[in-house]
């Protein structure tokens, strides 16, 4: 396997279409996992081991403070950044250019090197539905995490997309996440 031309794919602490992003990413070639603190934590808690995820992906895990997997991106490794899903309190951090954790540091660092990101964002609409790991809930976010969403569609090298199915799109993936079964 190439160690060019791979898709960096950053998971945040959602649990927010967490299963149908695991398997988009599955879907794509030479895809390397980048876990916020909170997303190993959501993965465990969601029936996502991190262990069986290793059968899958190259992960690198928000353990240190400097976050060495950023030196991957000024080498040209990644072509492409993912972010999916991504909390309001991610999409805060991108928006106000803070790159205290793994998933925003390289997030600012893929802007810096001129690579592309998309960010799934979760909170796009006053009131929504999103699943829990007891079942599907409503959820109302706050204005704040609406305006930063619309806040970070304006910035340069970042689609952000609001669906499921804009995500497929962006990635060229044409048929449904749901009949892929492997997670």
């Amino acid at each position: 396997m190439s160690d060019t031309g791979r898709i960096a794919w950053a998971i945040t602490g959602s649990g927010h279409y967490l299963k149908e992003c695991l398997q988009l990413a599955e879907q794509l070639p030479n895809v390397d996992l980048f876990l916020s603190k909170a997303a190993a934590e959501v993965l465990q808690v969601y029936g996502y081991p991190v262990k069986e995820l290793k059968e899958h992906f190259r992960i690198f895990h928000d353990n240190t403070a400097s976050a060495p997997p950023v030196g991957l991106f000024y080498e040209g490794v990644y072509e492409q950044l993912i972010v999916a899903p991504a909390t309001s309190n991610s999409v805060a951090k991108m928006v106000y250019g803070i790159s205290d954790s793994l998933v925003t540091n390289i997030y600012a660092q893929a802007g810096k090197c001129r690579i592309p990101s998309i960010v799934f964002a979760c909170d796009v609409a006053p009131e929504m539905e999103t699943e829990a790991p007891g079942g599907t809930v409503k959820v109302y976010p706050r204005r704040i995490d609406l305006e930063n969403t619309e806040r970070l569609m304006d910035f340069e090298y970042t689609r952000v997309v609001t669906r499921l199915s804009s995500l497929e799109d962006a990635l060229g993936i044409p048929q449904p996440c749901q009949n892929i079964s492997s997670f």
